[in-house]
């Protein structure tokens, strides 16, 4: 131990399928308490760890980034190991290091990027039930890509938030966004500035629509300039979405790996 603070940065997988989500709640099963149990009991002292996504149900991560304040000193062989023999099978700590003290996992992220994957095809998955969305309609990707495109940029994305989401602004800024098709399996990337509650889920749910062919690509546009959520469709399920990397102020010297998840 020492009497100063050190913040440390550590880049998580986790199956989120079992949880009700990252925060922690009362008499609920949830991934940062995992993580903060874990951590603890390395620092043999109560440590508290912040995320740079707070991922709802069903959601998984294969590049979720925390940071947490320690004074027990440890070798990153002992966090990652150490702290991986405390989590249950369904996280993974990958990497670990120190940071400055200005860091922050969150507030210091300058993009995120998330995969959403879908299975396509007549029969439901077993194995992968919880790790994809699946449907037994034909889905047209190449009119989805065409669909998506459209919300490059910055735009007001109220038709694709939550209703109660608590965000001061809808406005986001999309830097990259495509759909390419593999085999029976369908992949959404995206990645933002930031994103709204359930804004990614909203958005595979209205590019799924225009796939069956129930709406045509520009109904995109005309949710972007109605700014209305109850216009804009059915959530996607959580099972297909991944938070897959954040991207930090060159300043920090922190590039965690895009880790995509694939199938097909």
């Amino acid at each position: 131990m020492t009497d100063s603070l050190q913040r440390l940065a550590i880049g998580l997988e986790y199956d989120g399928s079992g949880f009700r989500g990252w925060q922690i709640q009362r008499e609920a099963r949830t991934l940062q308490a995992q993580v903060q149990k874990a951590l603890s009991r390395v620092a043999d002292e109560p440590v508290e760890v912040t995320c740079a996504g707070r991922t709802d149900a069903g959601v998984h991560a294969t590049g979720q980034v925390i940071h947490f304040d320690t004074r027990a000193v440890r070798p990153p062989r002992a966090w990652l190991l150490g702290g991986n023999s405390h989590l249950s099978p369904e996280l993974s700590f990958h990497w670990v290091r120190p940071v400055p003290g200005d860091f922050h996992a969150r507030f210091s992220a300058r993009w995120r990027r998330y995969r959403y994957i879908i299975l396509c095809r007549t029969t439901r998955p077993a194995i992968l039930r919880r790790r994809v969305t699946w449907t037994h309609r034909p889905l047209d990707a190449g009119v989805m890509d065409r669909a998506a495109r459209l919300l490059l940029g910055e735009h007001d994305f109220t038709s694709f938030r939550a209703r109660g989401c608590q965000a001061r602004t809808p406005v986001r800024t999309v830097e990259e966004i495509g759909v390419h098709r593999s085999g029976d399996f369908i992949h959404l990337d995206i990645r933002a500035n930031a994103f709204l509650h359930h804004m990614v889920r909203n958005i595979a749910g209205v590019l799924m629509a225009i796939g069956r062919g129930e709406r045509e690509v520009e109904w995109v546009q005309e949710l972007l300039r109605v700014r209305d959520r109850d216009q804009a469709g059915v959530t996607a399920p959580p099972d297909g979405l991944y938070l897959v990397q954040v991207g930090y102020d060159p300043r920090f010297d922190l590039q965690p790996p895009a880790i995509l998840p694939t199938y097909g």
